[in-house]
């Protein structure tokens, strides 16, 4: 095994503060240089230079040509080829009918085929709507009706999931289903036999892509987060949401750069192992969006593996992973990390579930690595604030400060009042990368996103310098590995169960995940049930990481203040080892 680089930290860091830092990146003619638009009748800041579509960014990516975009097992998609199968893609699309304002459904697993049909879809003005590849077959479908889609592309998989359940989505008309195993009927029919395979794909039509005009306020996609109510709602986010990201990455490197004393350079490839599902925004927009703006490579793993991941970083010499603390975790404990070169890991970035201070510092120090983390949203498009390398070291426990296009602030429980700096209260934010609202819900949206604001539910303060830090989460939640699990959600699964009479859903801490759901039950007088029972009964109806990892029950009611709400964090004592 190669030796791990030692990185230090100059004990002059940081060489620029942030104002000054900001100021140049910003100035006019500068890479970064901001405009002032109107967003929905407010005034937003935005990057000037952003691409003004998703359309016009995926035809700008043939300029890397043979350059590799995805690596998928034996699968080797050139940026030349996966625009090939784009533009094909969309004319099969058109030829169906779809057009501008359509909602087209994803749903498969990290596959080349994903951002072909993601980049197929929005080329049109159409509407993709990226489904949770995790889902059961009955959350699936309500993420077809719900969306009102005319057309899903989905893998096997999820074809096996959802075939019974085509005729409920009433607005669905045809599926192109990739690497079918069996055959197909009715409505369903091979998205091969639209584009062929991936090993295809280099030799197919070299043909322009459909000529629509769409802008950056159209319509693009709605990733669906899950709702207070038990119901997923859909983020509704424009071109220019997803193309805000492009620019907030860079800007973030070139602040890191500035900070550290050296002058930004202009990004070149990497490679990047990317393991978070790409019907996330996490991937979507701050994975997908960036490493195409930079012609960098991405790999895809069929599942999770440790030993899997290190022989790829080894052959493939991985630049860049991440996405979840655990990922992290899992690749500095396991025994065997010895064995494996991974000295061309420069950067593990994550976001979306809590991280220990003590997991910044082994990246840096165990794996010559330096570690990346950010905060943002399904309803922020991912990014809003960012920090990297030495910025990370010495702030272990925040979550950066914001893009210079993004504003925070804290506000108190009144919903008016901005509270001063250091103080906790509700983070709200704004800025190009706030999506338009939620899909067909009038009444949550105008909750929720205000005057251009998004209230986010999270509690947090801000410091003199503009770091964030999240305090804890005003919505009932439990992050498990960065996959989002609200508890009414659970817990409504389990009050179908006719033992149970009260219950709770809560999280514990998990070293690796962040934390894990328990539930603590009271059963109905006479009634019996088991730990297993009732876990088999909530994965029989949700997806498997919301199923409690351990349950508890007690003999009296669930205990409740004033209002009659249950008191969570008396219950926490019952998992206490």
């Amino acid at each position: 095994m190669a030796s791990q680089p030692t990185i230090s930290v100059d004990p002059n860091w940081p060489a620029m503060p942030l104002t000054q830092a900001k100021a140049l990146l910003t100035a006019p003619g500068a890479p970064f240089e901001m405009d002032e638009v109107a967003i929905r009748g407010v005034l937003t800041r935005i990057w000037k230079n952003a691409p003004p579509s998703l359309p016009r960014f995926i035809g700008a990516s043939r300029a890397a040509g043979d350059q590799l975009f995805v690596i998928h097992e034996d699968e080797r998609v050139t940026y030349e080829a996966n625009h090939r199968a784009v533009a094909a893609l969309a004319a099969h699309l058109v030829g169906l009918g779809v057009g501008r304002g359509d909602r087209v459904a994803l749903a498969m697993r990290n596959l080349p085929e994903w951002p072909v049909a993601f980049f197929a879809i929005t080329a049109l003005g159409a509407v993709a709507v990226p489904l949770n590849a995790w889902w059961t077959g009955a959350e699936l479908e309500y993420g077809l009706t719900d969306s009102g889609a005319r057309v899903l592309i989905v893998d096997d998989e999820r074809h096996a999931r959802l075939a019974e359940r085509y005729a409920a989505a009433p607005a669905l008309e045809h599926v192109l289903v990739a690497r079918a195993s069996t055959a197909l009927d009715g409505i369903a029919d091979r998205l091969e036999d639209a584009i062929g395979t991936p090993h295809d794909w280099a030799r197919l039509p070299d043909a322009p892509l459909p000529d629509v005009a769409v802008v950056p306020e159209d319509d693009a996609a709605i990733f669906y987060t899950s709702g207070t109510t038990g119901a997923p709602k859909g983020a509704l986010v424009t071109h220019r949401n997803l193309m805000s990201n492009v620019l907030s990455n860079g800007y973030s490197s070139a602040r890191s750069a500035l900070r550290r004393g050296e002058m930004p350079v202009p990004p070149s490839p990497r490679v990047l192992l990317t393991v978070i599902p790409l019907f996330h925004v996490t991937a979507c927009s701050a994975a997908l969006m960036p490493a195409i703006a930079t012609g960098s490579t991405m790999i895809f793993m069929r599942k999770w593996d440790t030993i899997r991941a290190f022989e790829i970083i080894e052959r493939e010499r991985v630049n860049i992973t991440g996405g979840v603390p655990t990922i992290a975790w899992q690749l500095l404990e396991h025994p065997d990390r010895g064995r494996y070169d991974l000295s061309s890991l420069e950067s593990i970035a994550y976001g979306g579930a809590p991280s220990a201070p003590e997991l910044v510092k082994r990246i840096h120090e165990e794996l010559g690595a330096l570690p990346g983390n950010g905060w943002g949203m399904t309803e922020t498009c991912a990014t809003l604030t960012h920090h990297s390398g030495e910025e990370y070291l010495m702030r272990p426990d925040s979550a950066g400060p914001p893009v210079a296009v993004a504003d925070l602030k804290i506000v108190a429980e009144d919903g008016v009042t901005e509270l001063p700096v250091g103080t906790i209260g509700e983070l709200w934010a704004r800025g190009p990368m706030i999506a338009r609202g939620y899909w067909n819900r009038p009444e949550d949206s105008a909750a929720t996103f205000v005057d251009g604001w998004v209230r986010t539910g999270d509690l947090a303060r801000v410091d003199e310098d503009g770091f964030l830090f999240i305090v804890d989460r005003a919505k009932d939640m439990v992050i498990r590995g960065g996959e989002n699990i609200y508890s009414i959600e659970v817990e409504n699964v389990l009050y179908a169960h006719p033992a149970v009479t009260d219950c709770a859903l809560i999280g514990i801490p998990h070293r690796t995940l962040g934390e894990e759901p328990a539930a603590v039950v009271h059963l109905c007088p006479g009634c019996e049930a088991s730990e297993a029972e009732l876990q088999e009964w909530v994965r029989a109806r949700l997806a498997g990481f919301k199923v409690p990892v351990a349950i508890r029950f007690v003999a009296d009611t669930l205990p409740r203040n004033a209002n009659g709400k249950i008191v969570k964090s008396e219950l926490k004592a019952l998992f206490a080892v």
